[in-house]
């Protein structure tokens, strides 16, 4: 996302729902608005997550089932995956 390196939760979270995306995150502040807000933009949440990117990657197409479910179902609002 260009131009979002330094912008704030709030202007992410404005990005993410008018462009109709989902925001991946290791950070609790994302989990913290959905659950205030609700859905859209949905919100994947890598709990206690402090591992690089390639096995973030791999932790989320692992459980691609889930995460298409949970992407499908605009009721919902946060999926939690852990380590």
């Amino acid at each position: 996302m260009e131009g979002l390196n330094q912008a704030s939760d709030a202007r992410i979270w404005e990005y993410a729902k008018a462009g109709g995306y989902a925001i991946v995150t290791a950070d609790s502040d994302f989990y913290e608005l959905s659950t205030a807000f609700g859905p859209s933009p949905e919100v994947i949440w890598l709990r206690g997550w402090s591992y690089p990117t390639g096995a973030a990657e791999r932790l989320i197409r692992s459980q691609v089932i889930r995460v298409t479910e949970f992407l499908q179902d605009r009721d919902l609002a946060v999926l939690i995956l852990t380590p």
